[in-house]
């Protein structure tokens, strides 16, 4: 495929949306329209192009973002299809830490679902300008309207609609350029345009007057034109709502049906014509390794500096995926990054490769703005930044999410034991998420996630992949500690005086307080102590030592080792005696005096709380609710939407272990539920 030379003709763009609201269909659509793909795959038939994994065919979902490229219109897209499942939603977002923009998918029936939400919250981090495709609404119940209002109501943007769908014609009405788009033929190939019908435009008239006011706030002279009542040209309603959309103020909502091969096209038209190219997004931010800051704009000037997003065990040898943020690169070349724990590694690249799905195909040269995938590189890892020799920086890392729920695990031949921490060291390194654990009581190997289904696919994959068996035991939610009421705490950490005369004895003393705060603040450190004696003075290792010792002890809490949360911390007063205070022996003090501080707060076990929707038939309402209730469920809101009942709850994760075969059971196959993580609560 040939690669438009100027990144002025690259959209860097990601599909992001709900589980089950359509966007692998529609990504294999436009797959399809571009001439990137020869068939239309479909999902319910296990034939998604982008859905390359046995697990994801199995199971009919997507589990890890799959990247790919089409042409359109003289562009170049680089693609990447996102999974809809919360479980995975680091694959969510480490991708939109490298996108330009993005097309966020809505069901016509459900409108804005939880994990629309979600994603919504991803792309506002990064500042993504996205187009909006309303989709399936060729089903009953469909409203484009109602998602409009929801699109309002919920992520609290205005939508922009551009084109909206008139279905028993296989059609949409584009509303900047007056037409109405048929699609024709059995996979909607053929696209006729015609002038408007004046009946039709006619039930329109508004919307494209709301169009054009919202495109006028962002082109002074297209809002004279407007307001004095004439008609602007479309290129100018074009150029206004591009100039919205790339602000971040603006959102073009599309309507149509991937299924039914309705609206896809326009769509492609949107994305060329109003999402970022890489030269139209902000400059990345980089830190150096001396606490410099600099800005780093896309282009091929200047040395590497590629940001590592994902790490892929593919064919059984490790790969890389990054983002070119500046420079070139080519198979051979050398680069240096920093770890997390802030060492300085050096590795050569092997091979580059783009990538279409499941397929990878050999590459010269990697140039700024490119998404591509890596061999050769065996510790460079997620959220790296690679760089040329003597170059170092650091582009913002990318945030993991801690997981909530664990199983036991162990092989289920004995003689796979090795094998299997060995397999589970792999499958860490390609998903940030997933934590081995050994329980101190048990000895049993823990291995937690983000929720049941998460699990399930990594044995599942384990199993199959890597030939290895393995026996799991019952799952069980991950607990935080807290504490519930302010207290202060005095040590002195004095060993037994040292046998060598030369040799200054070890001695420090610590004063320090903590207090609980509000839920999902996490902890805050003060560190500004008095000292004695009067003069005294810390140095940077003391510093850096008693910082180390705060981390340290939160990270075991008194009740049962797992990490405090929820507090702050003060180091009141530090005592130094000579060169007998080290940093080893402040920082013991210190680590000493918050030990007991946690143990006299009243320290108390949280566990996770989870925003939930549940989605019935109205006739098994009733049940449902009285279900939930049981599980001591917080009902937050109730909304029918036609012959569906949509329940809004809060509940602990505990209560909600095998709540689908439940809620199947409650609902005759027909009620299906979404999570998300809320925060660690008490119980």
């Amino acid at each position: 495929m040939k690669k438009p030379s100027r990144l002025s003709h690259v959209r860097n763009i990601g599909v992001a949306a709900h589980v089950d609201a359509g966007k692998t269909t529609l990504t294999e659509r436009i797959l399809f329209y571009t001439g990137a793909s020869y068939k239309m795959g479909e999902v319910h038939d296990g034939a998604a192009h982008m859905d390359y994994l046995a697990e994801e065919q199995q199971h009919g979902i997507t589990i890890t973002a799959a990247i790919t490229q089409a042409p359109w219109r003289e562009h170049l897209l680089q693609l990447i299809d996102t999974p809809g499942h919360v479980d995975f939603s680091i694959e969510v977002e480490r991708a939109m830490r490298v996108l330009d923009g993005c097309v966020i998918v809505l069901d016509g029936v459900r409108g804005v679902e939880p994990q629309t939400e979600t994603v919504w919250r991803q792309r506002s981090r990064f500042k993504l300008p996205a187009l909006l495709f309303i989709n399936k609404m060729d089903r009953p119940g469909a409203d484009f309207d109602r998602c409009l209002a929801a699109i309002r109501q919920r992520l609290k943007v205005e939508p922009v609609p551009i084109t909206v769908p008139i279905v028993e014609d296989d059609a949409v009405v584009h509303l900047i350029d007056r037409i109405l788009i048929r699609f024709i033929g059995e996979q909607g190939e053929r696209v006729v345009v015609e002038p408007c019908p004046p009946d039709i435009w006619e039930r329109h008239r508004d919307a494209r007057e709301a169009m054009a006011l919202a495109a006028a706030e962002f082109d002074e002279a297209l809002a004279e034109l407007v307001l004095a009542g004439e008609d602007p040209t479309p290129e100018a309603l074009r150029a206004a709502i591009r100039r919205g959309t790339l602000a971040g103020e603006l959102f073009p909502c599309f309507g149509g049906s991937a299924l039914r091969n309705l609206g896809v096209q326009p769509l492609l038209d949107g994305v060329v014509d109003y999402l970022p190219a890489p030269l139209d997004r902000p400059p990345a931010v980089a830190e150096y390794p001396d606490g410099g800051r600099e800005e780093i704009p896309i282009g091929d000037d200047g040395p590497l500096a590629a940001l590592a997003f994902k790490v892929q065990l593919w064919e059984g040898r490790r790969h890389v995926f990054v983002r070119l943020q500046r420079g070139r690169l080519k198979a051979g070349d050398a680069v240096e990054f920093l770890t997390g724990d802030g060492r300085v590694l050096r590795e050569q690249v092997a091979r580059l490769f783009e990538v279409d799905a499941g397929k990878k195909t050999k590459l010269a040269e990697a140039q700024a703005g490119q998404i591509v995938l890596l061999a050769g590189l065996r510790f460079a890892t997620t959220g790296d930044t690679l760089c040329a020799p003597g170059h170092l920086l650091s582009l913002e890392r990318i945030v993991t999410h801690a997981p909530v729920l664990g199983l036991a695990i162990e092989p289920a031949a004995g003689t796979d034991a090795d094998k299997l921490v060995e397999v589970l060291g792999k499958v860490q390194q390609e998903d940030p998420t997933l934590v081995v654990e050994e329980d101190p009581e048990t000895g049993q190997r823990l291995l937690r996630g983000m929720g049941e289904l998460h699990l399930r696919i990594v044995i599942e994959r384990i199993e199959r992949e890597f030939g290895v068996s393995i026996r799991t035991g019952r799952p069980a939610v991950a607990i935080r500690e807290t504490i519930t009421q302010p207290a202060t705490a005095e040590a002195l950490f004095a060993p037994p005086p040292t046998p060598d005369p030369r040799q200054p004895d070890l001695m420090a003393r610590a004063s320090v307080s903590v207090k609980p705060l509000p839920r999902g603040q996490g902890e805050r450190i003060a560190l500004e102590p008095r000292l004695r004696p009067e003069g005294a003075a810390l140095d940077a290792g003391q510093t850096q030592a008693i910082r180390e010792a705060i981390q340290s002890t939160l990270a075991s809490g008194p009740s049962q080792g797992a990490q405090v949360l929820d507090l702050a911390v003060t180091v009141d007063l530090i005592e130094l005696f000579g060169p007998g205070s080290t940093p080893t022996a402040v920082a013991a003090a210190v680590g000493k005096a918050l030990h007991k501080a946690l143990e006299a707060a009243r320290p108390a076990l949280m566990t996770p709380v989870m925003r939930v929707e549940v989605v019935a038939p109205e006739s098994s309402l009733g049940a449902v609710l009285g279900d939930l209730q049981t599980r001591r469920a917080l009902i937050q809101a109730t909304e029918r939407q036609g012959e569906l009942a949509s329940i809004q709850v809060e509940a602990a994760l505990e209560t909600l272990l095998g709540y689908a075969t439940t809620l199947r059971g409650l609902t005759q196959g027909r009620g299906q539920f979404s999570m998300e993580f809320d925060r660690f609560d008490l119980g």
